[in-house]
């Protein structure tokens, strides 16, 4: 079965107003061009769940696509600070946003439980944190082996999980590799799930090297081919991060009302996110293209 789809169609049939969505990669194959696409679609009320956040949550708050996040790291990577976040979170400015924070442990286990069809999962590393004692949603129970009691995080489930990866075929075998971080649980715990790729291949590359394919195609409701869909994330083997836009939005981001104008020329005055990345200039990804690099014999002295 064939199911290739435009972004556009994939993320206006498969996602509503009100959804909990998961926009998973871990600083590496993030399906940035998926979040965009759904700020031009202007869909409000979600609950994003995002275990490591980054610009595209700035920029979903910006657009007032987000009522709630799940997560468990709120800033720019190493490029700064996520200023639109921190003026809900800290000045509920606009509005405040209800904010459901856990570890980054305490995120697997919540996709692993909603991936294995499970309504809990049980996690130590909360033991001597404080974590515990303010989120409601982290509790305990006894152990039934006769230890102590353990904490344990409910199931993650989302209306609908977006992933980007490498590659897969029409069918939705995706390959990815590199840092993979939450990929696979995340897809498998959606109840419905769009995988944006770099390029579409032929069902013979990936019977080629299996070991790649990281989510089967009977998960898969969607896949879109969208080139550099990650940037300003990395993709290996594809393109490198771009950590100048990072730091530039960081910058931006203190002024709320220069969010708004990025978000009308960039977003919203785009088409798609070809017409995204012609914003950035026709040169801008020549510096983070992948090219070969050879390695130079050294004599150390000894004998060859």
């Amino acid at each position: 079965m064939d199911k290739t789809m435009g972004l556009r169609q994939a993320i206006s049939t498969y996602l509503s107003d009100g959804d909990t969505v998961a926009l998973e990669g871990f600083g590496h194959i993030v399906p940035v061009a998926a979040a965009h696409e759904i700020i031009r679609q202007g869909f409000t009320d979600l609950v994003l769940a995002r275990m490591s956040c980054d610009v595209i949550v700035d920029q979903m708050l910006g657009a007032n696509c987000l009522k709630g996040l799940i997560s468990s790291f709120i800033a720019n990577s190493s490029a700064g600070s996520l200023h639109e976040l921190r003026r809900r979170i800290e000045k509920s400015d606009p509005e405040p946003l209800w904010f459901d924070e856990y570890s980054h442990g305490g995120m697997v286990a919540r996709y692993q439980a909603g991936a294995s069809k499970l309504p809990f999962q049980p996690i130590a590393s909360y033991r001597g944190s404080d974590l515990a004692a303010k989120n409601p949603r982290i509790r305990s129970v006894p152990d039934p082996y006769g230890g102590s009691d353990i904490h344990v995080v409910p199931a993650l489930n989302p209306d609908l999980t977006i992933i980007h990866a490498q590659r897969a075929d029409i069918h939705g075998n995706v390959q990815a590799w590199g840092m993979l971080g939450i990929q696979t649980e995340a897809a498998f715990a959606g109840r419905r799930l769009i995988v944006t790729v770099e390029e579409i291949v032929d069902e013979a590359v990936v019977r080629s090297d299996p070991n790649r394919t990281i989510v089967p195609a009977h998960v898969v409701d969607a896949v879109v081919a969208v080139p550099r869909g990650s940037h300003p994330h990395s993709v290996q083997g594809y393109y490198d991060r771009d950590d100048e836009f990072s730091r530039q939005w960081s910058a931006l981001a203190r002024d709320a009302a220069a969010v708004q104008n990025w978000l009308e020329i960039n977003i919203r005055g785009t088409s798609d996110h070809d017409e995204f990345l012609a914003t950035l200039g026709s040169d801008h990804f020549e510096r983070m293209a992948i090219h070969d690099a050879y390695s130079t014999p050294v004599n150390y002295g000894g004998r060859a």
